[in-house]
């Protein structure tokens, strides 16, 4: 039994690296961005595309994915999925132009798509003992969110003293160790075999989540009146409606829609989306007032944000020791609050606050998150049985995904519009455009930028003040609908144990 515990250990160890991976990616080549412009020709519109790219086929496929792997063998397409990130990883490294990068960025989307929902899936299956899965269930979490402020420090790292190709090329080692792991250690799973996969479900939910997450990224870049993003946007919406009727209809339905009626699905998820929508506008705005503001290149940038990691560490520690002892509600409340606070002190920020302001704030953020992620994400995941817990795992983190882009275009679109409001005289391109290039317009004129650094300080407060008010309405909502119980026999969120009123 020992042995078996050990085994279960170091496979936990193997997919919480691959998912280090995933955070660093998406963090990463935010520091590589002027070099790539250069070295690749990029234009600014290929620039935004080596991002989208990656997010959109991260988002679109998801849910097949997680199908794929409940029908065929989770450990089978994870380790596709792990060779293929690799693979793309490569391409990645040695593109040699800038078209060649963004189609491997898709493919590396593709791969991460499987990796995510599949590598969550097989926790249930390794950890039966309901303390143990809410353990590995919070290193998945914290792995995950770590390896985001990660990716600026590393990425910089490895442009000072490496080619731009390095911020790529890191990722193959780990997916290496990562593969042979789950080959040795991880055992296969899958639900029932006889099951049709869903193929009109699959084009539906790509289709529908591919528009709705492409809409609100070009909202978050152009502004809320642009009516193309809208109709993007609505073309997305209806056909996710289609998609969960026709789910309802189907003999073999993709996704397992009757996971909405459990309390526990249905909370976890949407706790965990609401942290998704916070966490994204932090990562949107602080690295900005890094640099505008405080004057700090991208690898200062990341290195400052290393007290969140510590509070992450911290909260995560707490909370499954924490659970046992006084149950989801008041973890979950303590956790929001805790959010909160950190967010709220950060919306307090001014033009000469300095750093030790954010360092506070973030390390509050950071206990915050980790109280709160990994509870909400097992609350979740102790609903879902082995036969579709590829799916669920899929469901859960494509309505995440989705979650952290609208909030990263609401968020964004929050700050920019108060960033205006303050500019004035100076509210025209580029100074408008965002305090990035409005900074960069007004260098010679100390004036002129002490008002472009005010005006973004105060478009930042608003926003952090937004996010804020969210997380203290979900504090209020867990006190008061949540009921949660840690059951020793069924894990900590069975459904006869968490219900609502």
């Amino acid at each position: 039994m020992r042995t078996e515990d050990t085994r279960r250990w170091f496979a936990l160890g193997a997919l919480a690296l691959a998912m280090l991976t995933i955070g660093l990616d998406v963090t990463v080549l935010t520091v590589a961005i002027p070099t790539l412009a250069v070295d690749l020709d990029a234009n600014t519109a290929a620039l935004q595309w080596f991002s989208s790219a990656y997010t959109l086929a991260l988002a679109a496929l998801m849910l097949p994915a997680g199908a794929l792997g409940d029908r065929y063998g989770r450990k089978k397409v994870l380790l596709a999925a792990l060779v293929l990130f690799g693979l793309a990883s490569l391409a990645c490294a040695f593109a040699g132009s800038a078209g060649q990068l963004i189609v491997a960025r898709v493919v590396l989307g593709i791969a991460a798509a499987a990796m995510m929902p599949l590598s969550m899936a097989v926790l249930p299956v390794l950890f039966t003992d309901p303390a143990q899965r809410q353990r590995a269930v919070t290193i998945w979490v914290t792995s995950v969110a770590i390896g985001l402020p990660l990716g600026p420090i590393v990425g910089g790292w490895l442009l000072q003293h490496y080619w731009w190709g390095s911020v790529f090329l890191i990722n193959v080692p780990l997916v290496i160790v990562g593969a042979l792991a789950v080959a040795t250690l991880v055992p296969e799973t899958h639900g029932d075999k006889s099951l049709r996969l869903d193929i009109a479900g699959a084009l539906l939910s790509a289709a529908g989540m591919l528009g709705l997450t492409y809409g609100f990224i070009r909202i978050g870049d152009n502004g809320w009146d642009d009516i193309a993003a809208w109709l993007i946007v609505a073309a997305g919406a209806v056909l996710l409606v289609v998609f969960g009727w026709w789910q309802r209809r189907t003999t073999h339905p993709l996704v397992d829609l009757a996971l909405f009626a459990t309390p526990g699905f249905r909370w976890g998820t949407a706790l965990s989306i609401l942290v998704s929508f916070a966490m994204f506008g932090m990562f949107f705005t602080v690295p900005q007032y890094f640099q505008a503001v405080l004057g700090v290149d991208a690898l200062g940038s990341g290195l400052r944000l290393l007290p969140m990691i510590g509070g992450l560490v911290i909260g995560s520690r707490l909370v499954d020791m924490l659970l046992p002892k006084l149950g989801l509600r008041v973890v979950l409340t303590a956790g929001f609050l805790v959010l909160a606070a950190g967010i709220g002190l950060g919306a307090l920020t001014r033009v000469d606050s300095g750093y030790g302001l954010t360092a506070l704030w973030t390390t509050v953020l950071g206990a915050g998150m980790g109280l709160v992620m990994p509870a909400a994400m097992g609350m979740a995941l102790g609903e879902l049985n082995t036969d579709r817990s590829g799916s669920g795992s899929a469901l859960l983190q494509a309505l995440r995904q989705a979650g952290g882009t609208i909030g990263v275009a609401v968020l964004g679109t929050v700050l920019a519009t108060a960033y205006r409001a303050e500019l004035g005289a100076l509210n025209h391109p580029p100074i408008s455009d965002g305090v990035n290039a409005g900074a960069a317009s007004t260098a010679g004129d100390p004036a002129a930028l002490a008002q472009v650094r005010s005006a973004f300080v105060v478009g930042m407060d608003t926003m952090l003040g937004v996010c804020a008010l969210l997380c203290a309405v979900a504090a209020v909502a867990v006190a008061v609908f949540v009921r949660g119980q840690w059951s020793s026999n069924a894990g900590p969120v069975a459904a006869e144990s968490v219900h609502v009123g």
